[in-house]
């Protein structure tokens, strides 16, 4: 039924990550049921099918980058729009079974982008232990807690879920480093504007027009909306065809972002819209803030802009 809120979410598994971290920071998901799924391609497509209401599944990590997986399933299969992002702070930890000493450790599970991101940490104070890739930081923690590895390097949550003391916390060579997730639903009505939003799109250009990536950035630019994100991945038709994900500050309600997008339309292949939704306030001291728009380009500008082209159309010169 439109308009009804989500009670049955799903995340990229296992339990214990930072996914199921950052989808407790989502009141509907903390009231609701969330299972663990094996794959981004399974938790959204428990969403297509309607076995799940929404999926909460990483979109890019400030440190490793977009999430490639994510970004071409959104480009494929049957539309879902994003209806929020959390962005988390990426705090790792060191977590073993009670009464483990550092000196003590030879062998730390831990995925390969966690221990890539501890790796300095790692070497300064397990200098000989050997690191063991496994499939997610929640699976560390469970190798840990059951005696296959000394350690772990895990999220929080996972110390916390398979009950393993935290020899070392925030072990993360990057401190500042945040992971920014993304919830998906089936399409429906975007949530209404807050004033501060975002707008997600995957845009295929016309590969037979010169300049039809430039054409798609000034539809932007002419009306003042800020490209805040852009990322191409290959669409696998053939070597250089690209479809470019774009964000956008604004909200499709917006007068401005409105006519960006339908000049987007008219000088694309195709755009695939992924939702407006609120933007995640994180760091407002270090300056994330909405970027203003340039004079003349703001609603009220259009607006008073469109009434004067409809007072002349009336014959009101004026």
């Amino acid at each position: 039924m439109p308009g009804t809120p989500p009670t049955r979410f799903v995340y990229l598994g296992p339990e214990g990550t930072f996914a199921e971290q950052a989808l407790r920071t989502v009141p509907a998901a903390e009231r609701g049921s969330r299972t663990p799924a094996r794959s981004v391609g399974e938790a959204l497509e428990s969403v297509r099918s309607g076995d799940a209401d929404a999926a909460l599944v990483p979109l890019e990590n400030s440190i490793g980058g977009a999430v490639g997986v994510t970004l071409d399933e959104l480009a494929e299969g049957d539309p879902l729009v994003i209806t929020r992002e959390v962005i988390l702070p990426v705090e790792f930890v060191l977590g073993a079974r009670s009464g483990t000493d550092l000196t003590t450790i030879r062998s730390v599970a831990a995925h390969p982008q966690a221990s890539t991101q501890c790796r300095n940490w790692l070497r300064t104070h397990l200098p000989d232990a050997v690191v063991v890739d496994v499939l997610s930081n929640g699976a560390a923690a469970a190798g840990a807690a059951g005696g296959d590895y000394d350690a772990a390097i895990c999220a929080p949550i996972g110390a916390t879920r398979h009950r393993l003391a935290v020899l070392a916390d925030k072990i993360a060579d990057h401190p500042d480093a945040v992971t920014r997730f993304a919830l998906l639903s089936r399409p429906g009505p975007p949530p209404p504007p807050t004033g501060d939003d975002v707008t997600s799109l995957a845009v295929y250009i016309a590969h037979d027009r010169v300049g039809a990536l430039l054409s798609v950035l000034m539809e932007l630019a002419v009306r003042g909306v800020n490209l805040t994100r852009i990322e191409s991945r290959p669409t696998g038709e053939a070597l250089g065809r690209y479809v470019f994900f774009l964000d956008c500050s604004g909200h499709v309600a917006d007068v401005r972002l409105g006519e960006a997008l339908q000049g987007l339309r008219r000088v694309c292949a195709d755009v695939r819209f992924l939702g407006s939704y609120p933007r995640h306030r994180w760091a407002e001291a270090e300056g994330d803030r909405p970027v203003p728009a340039p004079p003349g380009l703001s609603d009220t500008d259009y607006a008073d802009a469109a009434a004067w082209l409809a007072r002349l159309r009336t014959g009101e010169l004026s």
